[in-house]
């Protein structure tokens, strides 16, 4: 995590949990984290894994000039990425772990903007895929920033926060066999891993 908001986000969900895997939604106490709400979203876990937004940041709806609370977060990304996306998603709840990913997004007539997103599992009601906290923070904020509309979201890069950083490898992941090696594969492995920051098959280098 490199921005300062991503790991304020972060000390204050690892707070709130405990000793547990994760916190409940109700604990989350929007005052305490004033500072940063504008970055912050809240996903709900849907039976078709789309995680309609729930709650939305400002800076979200400001990156696509219109609302997005009861959009599908999976369809604000680029057609080629929304597995990946999915498949990311999935691995938080599934293995009620915290991700953290890298970001493009780009109007039609300006350049691309890069943006750190956090990604972490919530309690809702006692049922544990029910919610995600997610937070996505810009790594700077160009000029045309909230004056044009962004097409999609690009999904770059990720990995489970927890595990050791490394350098990003040149080829993608594979599973053994060689097929791709899918984010939700990764939640069922320890956590202790030296290769964890990989390649998202789909996603884009910029």
């Amino acid at each position: 995590m490199r921005q300062a908001a991503t790991q304020e986000l972060y000390s204050y969900w690892n707070r709130l949990r405990g000793a547990r895997l994760s916190p409940e939604r109700e604990e989350i106490d929007p005052s305490a984290i004033r500072h940063i709400l504008a970055d912050t979203m809240i996903l709900e876990v849907d039976d078709a894994r789309q995680f309609p937004v729930r709650i939305s940041g400002t800076r979200l709806n400001a990156l696509f000039l219109d609302e997005q609370k009861g959009r599908s977060f999976v369809d604000l990304f680029a057609p080629g990425d929304r597995l990946a996306a999915r498949e990311m998603i999935s691995a938080v709840i599934d293995g009620v772990r915290p991700v953290v990913a890298g970001l493009t997004a780009e109007p039609d007539d300006a350049r691309a903007i890069h943006l750190e997103l956090l990604l972490l599992p919530l309690r809702h009601h006692g049922k544990t895929h029910a919610r995600v906290l997610g937070m996505l923070t810009p790594t700077a904020l160009p000029a045309w920033f909230g004056l044009r509309r962004v097409n999609c979201l690009g999904l770059s890069a990720m990995r489970f926060v927890g595990d050791e950083q490394a350098a990003m490898p040149t080829m993608l992941a594979k599973r053994e066999g060689g097929d791709e090696f899918r984010p939700s594969d990764l939640a069922r492995r320890p956590k202790a891993r030296r290769h964890s920051f990989f390649l998202i098959p789909g996603g884009r280098e910029d």
